[in-house]
C-alpha cells in the first residue's frame, strides 16, 4: 500500500538540498535553545538521551510504529537494540573512554530490568518521542518561514513585549545595585558623623580647649553634616520604595500575563495543539526579581543596624522600616509561591500523547518545578503529592470515588536531575487504586466516572532565617479510569475542559458542561489527527465534521455551539454511538491501516468496522 508514497518521498528526499536530507537528530541539535528545551523535556530513565544520541540513524530507520502493535516485531527489535549498544561498547572500549563504558552498560541494564517483560512499551516510548521530534521540528520550521501579515505582526508583539519585560527585569536588578552604593555611601557618611562628634566631644573636655568661636564653626559643620545625613537617609528609603514600586509592577506581569500565559499554553499543548514554549526565560526573570527581593531584605537589615547605631525624632528609617519589610517579605512570598508550577503534567508513559487520563494500578510520572532557582534552595525543599485535597464534590457529589496514591509520595527538589539545571522533582512510579467503601458505587450519581475530575496536589515548605512560606500547586484536572476501554471517553472529557475553562480547581465542570463554538472544537479536532500523524485535517475534512455534528444545514458554521452531550453521548443519526467513537474510530484506522497514505496527503477513502454495533463509513476527499 506504501510502494507508491515511498517511491514520491525518495524523490523528494532526492531533490531537497543537504540540510533537509540530515538525520532528523541531527536536525534536531541545530535549533535554538527554545526548542531543543522540549527536545530534553522527551527523555527521562526510561529512556534516555545518550541512546537517542549513540544510536541517532539506527533508531531512525527502524519502524517503531509497526513494533508497537506487534510483540514478536517489538520483540526483535528490543533485542536488536541491545546488540547495537554492545557494539557502541566495542567502540568506547577501544577508544579507552571508561565513562562512556560506564554510561552505556548502566542504559543497558536499565533497559533490560524495564522492558525485558514488555518490549511494546519500549517501542511505544520511542515512537512517541520521535514523532513529537518531528512536531518539534515542524514548529520550528513554522517558526523560521513565518511571513508577513497577522502572525509575524503577533510575534514581532510578542518579541517587543518580550523585550519590554526584559528590559523591566533588569531595571529592578541595576535599581538594587544603585541602592546598595547609597547605603555604603549613607553608612561612611554616619560613621564620619560619628567621628567627628566624638571628636568634638572630647576636645569639650580638654583644658587647653578651642576657642569659642571655633567650637561654633565645628557645631555648625556637625549641624550640616546632619542635615545631609538626614537627607540621605530619606533619599535611601524613598529609593527602597520605588524599587518596591517597580519590582510589583514587574512582577505583576510576571505573575498575571507571562505565566498565565504559559499555564494556557501548557493546557493547549495537553490536547495536541502546538508545542508549548519552555520555561527557561520565565525562571530567568524571577529568579533575576527574587535574587533582587532577597538583597532588599538584606539592605533593609543594613538600614536597621545604622539606625541602631544612630537614630533621632523624625528618624525616615524608623518610621518606614516596617512597612518596607512587610512589603518585601510580601513580594518575596507571593513571587515564591507562583513559580511553583507543574512543569509537566501527570501523564502514563504508556500513553503519552493522552496526559491527564489515569487509570488504577497503572504507574504515572509528573514533574514539578521552581521557577526562583536559588541556590540556596537546593535539597532544601521537600514536595508531598496529595490525591483530591480539599476537594469539596468529595462530599458534594453523590458516588464521587476516592482514590490512595501509592508509590513514592515525597521528593527533594534539586538541580541535578534536570537536564537544564533547573530546580525540580519528577514523581515517576505512582500509582492510584480506588478505596473500596462499604458501599458499592451506584450509577445514581450525576457523573459517569469519565466525567468525574480530580486533581493532584503538591506541598512543599520553604524556611530561611525569618522566613516561613508554604508552596502549593496542583496539576490540571484528571480523569481516572479502571478499565482501557474507557480511555477514548475520558479523553473527550479531557478536550472539552482544556478547551473551554483555564480554572484547575472546577472540578464540578461537567455537572454543567458549557457549549463549544464550533470554531474552538473544529481546531481541537484537526490537533487530534496532527498530533498522531504528520498533518490535520483540511477545510472540506473539518466541513464535511461540521456536517455529521451539526446537520447538513449548518454548513459548518464557526459559531455554532456544540453541547457536551451531542459531542459524547448522543448517537449520531442512525449509528449507535456518539460523533466522538466515530472519530476516535477514524483515527485508530489511518493509524494502523491509512498512516503512509494519510500522511503523504493523499486521497483516503474510508471503511471498516469502527465499532461493535454498527460500521461506519466514511470519505475525506
Amino acid at each position: 500500500m506504501c510502494n507508491g508514497y515511498l517511491g514520491r518521498q525518495l524523490f523528494i528526499l532526492f531533490l531537497l538540498p543537504p540540510l533537509f536530507r540530515m538525520a532528523q537528530w541531527y536536525q534536531l541539535q541545530q535549533l535554538d535553545s527554545k526548542f531543543l528545551e522540549q527536545v530534553h523535556q522527551l527523555y527521562d530513565d526510561s529512556f534516555p538521551m545518550e541512546i537517542r544520541q549513540y544510536l541517532a540513524q539506527w533508531l531512525e530507520n527502524q519502524d517503531w510504529e509497526h513494533a508497537a502493535n506487534n510483540v514478536s516485531f517489538a520483540t526483535v527489535l528490543f533485542h536488536d537494540l541491545l546488540s547495537q549498544l554492545d557494539d557502541q561498547f566495542s567502540r568506547f572500549l577501544i577508544e579507552n573512554n571508561f565513562l562512556l563504558q560506564h554510561n552505556i552498560r548502566k542504559s543497558k541494564r536499565n533497559l533490560q530490568d524495564n522492558f525485558q517483560e514488555d518490549p511494546i512499551q519500549m517501542a511505544m516510548i520511542i515512537c512517541s518521542c520521535l514523532k513529537e521530534e518531528r512536531k518539534i521540528l515542524s514548529s520550528a520550521r513554522l517558526s523560521n518561514q513565518m511571513e508577513v501579515g497577522s502572525i509575524q505582526n503577533t510575534v514581532i508583539g510578542m518579541l517587543d513585549k518580550q523585550k519590554e519585560l526584559d528590559a523591566e527585569v533588569k531595571g529592578v536588578k541595576n535599581h538594587v545595585i544603585d541602592v546598595e552604593q547609597d547605603i555604603k555611601t549613607l553608612e561612611d557618611m554616619q560613621d564620619e558623623y560619628d567621628f567627628k562628634c566624638k571628636t568634638l566631644q572630647n576636645r569639650e573636655h580638654e583644658s587647653n580647649s578651642t576657642s569659642q568661636e571655633e567650637y561654633k564653626k565645628e557645631q555648625m559643620h556637625l549641624n550640616k553634616m546632619f542635615l545631609s545625613l538626614d537627607l540621605k537617609r530619606k533619599e535611601v528609603v524613598n529609593k527602597i520604595v520605588q524599587l518596591l514600586n517597580a519590582t510589583e509592577h514587574t512582577q505583576t506581569a510576571l505573575i498575571n500575563e507571562e505565566l498565565v500565559e504559559w499555564k494556557r499554553r501548557q493546557q493547549t499543548a495537553c490536547i495536541g495543539g502546538p508545542p508549548n514554549a519552555c520555561l527557561d526565560q520565565l525562571q530567568n526573570w524571577f529568579t533575576i526579581v527574587a535574587e533582587s527581593l532577597q538583597q532588599v531584605r538584606q539592605q533593609l537589615k543594613k538600614l536597621e543596624e545604622l539606625e541602631q547605631k544612630f537614630t533621632y525624632d523624625p528618624d525616615p528609617i524608623t518610621k518606614n522600616k516596617q512597612v518596607l519589610q512587610d512589603r518585601t517579605h510580601s513580594l518575596f512570598k507571593q513571587l515564591i509561591q507562583s513559580s511553583f508550577v507543574v512543569e509537566r503534567q501527570p501523564c502514563m508513559p504508556t500513553h503519552p500523547q493522552r496526559p491527564l487520563v489515569l487509570k488504577t494500578g497503572v504507574q504515572f510520572t509528573v514533574k514539578l518545578r521552581l521557577l526562583v532557582k536559588l541556590q540556596e534552595l537546593n535539597y532544601n525543599l521537600k514536595v508531598k503529592v496529595l490525591f483530591d485535597k480539599d476537594v469539596s464534590e468529595k462530599n458534594s457529589v453523590k458516588g464521587f470515588r476516592k482514590f490512595n496514591i501509592l508509590g513514592t509520595s515525597t521528593k527533594v527538589m534539586n538541580m541535578e536531575e534536570s537536564t537544564n539545571g533547573s530546580l525540580a522533582a519528577e514523581f515517576r512510579h505512582l500509582q492510584l487504586k480506588e478505596q473500596k467503601n462499604a458501599g458499592s458505587r451506584t450509577n445514581e450519581g450525576p457523573l459517569i466516572v469519565t466525567e468525574e475530575l480530580h486533581s493532584l496536589s503538591f506541598e512543599t515548605q520553604l524556611c530561611q532565617p525569618g522566613l516561613v512560606i508554604d508552596l502549593e500547586t496542583t496539576s490540571l484536572p484528571i480523569v481516572v479510569i479502571s478499565n482501557v476501554s474507557q480511555l477514548p471517553s475520558g479523553w473527550a472529557s479531557i478536550l472539552w475542559f482544556n478547551m473551554l475553562s483555564t480554572d484547575p480547581k472546577n472540578l464540578s465542570f461537567f455537572l454543567n458542561p458549557p457549549y463549544a463554538k464550533w470554531s474552538k472544537l473544529s481546531e481541537v479536532l484537526s490537533w487530534q489527527f496532527s498530533s498522531v500523524t504528520k498533518r490535520g485535517l483540511n477545510a472540506d475534512q473539518l466541513s464535511m465534521l461540521g456536517e455529521k455534528l451539526l446537520g447538513p444545514t449548518s454548513g459548518g458554521s464557526h459559531d455554532c455551539l456544540i453541547p457536551w452531550t451531542r459531542f459524547c453521548k448522543e448517537n449520531i443519526n442512525d449509528k449507535n454511538f456518539p460523533f466522538w467513537l466515530w472519530i476516535e474510530g477514524i483515527l485508530e484506522l489511518i493509524k494502523k491501516h491509512l498512516l503512509c497514505l494519510w500522511n503523504d496527503g493523499a486521497p483516503v477513502p474510508f471503511s471498516g468496522t469502527i465499532h461493535q454495533e454498527g460500521a461506519l463509513c466514511c470519505y475525506f476527499p
